[in-house]
């Protein structure tokens, strides 16, 4: 059996590449043949009755998939490979609106949320109303985030209406407003799950913003979660049909578990450092177990 891992050619700065050598490394330790392989090495060929993956031959074997390119994922499963994670499950993730959306009916407690009515770029939102109807269900503070997004950005919060006016004027995408979670300010806990189990945990918190992510200059420590919040993610991985991913969650009012959001491709290197875990080994292991 061989090991494809596809990356994305065009995120090659280190903040990336240093978790390719983690996969690398895993992959030698676990003494599987493998081999890493860019997006722009595997572009898909399309013509009557062919498909072809660039560099990836039609050969069945697994593909550990750390990245979004969702035309290359759905072009490697019509030609048989299983991809960790599946090209549904990633695109799912990638949208906020449309993971929340998959959540809804799985009785998983999240902020509760209202998705932007789609217009068009050419056309823009020329009535706004739907903003201010939606503020008055959610109330104030309100939580604006966008659906394409990670490390924290693309995420704002509005005081009051005038806020979110100046913030919601400045978005050209699709969007969400979200209840404000207050007993969650600057604080939220990040799981890795892999298969069904959590692998690593750890408590970030910041102590002058509301979002708790490191990037943003939050700070993080280990954390030993219980097994509400253990369930919660383990709950929405399998939900949104994830073979992995890292999964935040917020403080309720007493300490009830809330999801915030799930992300496929979570990077893994700060929860690495902050509890000496191996995300990338407990990956490959899973991977080689559920494939062999």
């Amino acid at each position: 059996m061989k090991l494809w891992i596809v990356v994305n050619h065009f995120l090659r700065n280190s903040k990336f590449t240093e978790l390719e050598t983690r996969f690398e490394r895993a992959a030698v330790k676990a003494g599987v043949d493998y081999a890493i392989v860019t997006n722009m090495e595997c572009m898909p060929e399309y013509s009557a009755g062919s498909l072809h993956t660039g560099v990836i031959p039609d050969d069945g074997n697994p593909v550990l998939f750390w990245d979004k390119d969702i035309i290359l994922a759905r072009s490697l499963e019509k030609n048989g490979h299983r991809l960790y994670n599946s090209a549904d499950a990633i695109e799912t993730c990638d949208n906020k609106i449309l993971s929340g959306c998959r959540l809804a009916a799985s009785g998983i407690r999240m902020p509760v949320t209202v998705p932007a009515p789609m217009t068009y770029s050419n056309i823009g939102y020329t009535d706004t109303s739907f903003i201010k109807n939606a503020s008055k269900r959610l109330g104030y503070p309100v939580v604006v985030k966008e659906a394409f997004g990670s490390f924290g950005a693309q995420v704002y919060k509005a005081d009051n209406y005038s806020e979110l006016i100046r913030i919601t004027d400045n978005i050209s995408s699709p969007f969400l407003l979200q209840e404000y979670i207050g007993s969650s300010y600057g604080r939220d806990i990040r799981l890795q799950v892999v298969g069904d189990r959590v692998a690593a945990s750890m408590y970030r918190y910041s102590d002058n913003d509301f979002r708790a992510n490191v990037t943003n200059g939050g700070k993080m420590k280990p954390y030993i979660p219980n097994d509400a919040q253990c369930g919660l993610a383990v709950s929405a991985v399998k939900n949104l049909g994830l073979d992995f991913a890292g999964v935040d969650v917020l403080f309720g009012e007493n300490d009830e578990p809330i999801l915030c959001e799930v992300n496929s491709n979570a990077h893994f290197k700060n929860i690495d450092e902050c509890t000496d875990s191996d995300i990338a080994g407990e990956i490959i292991k899973y991977i080689l177990k559920d494939a062999l």
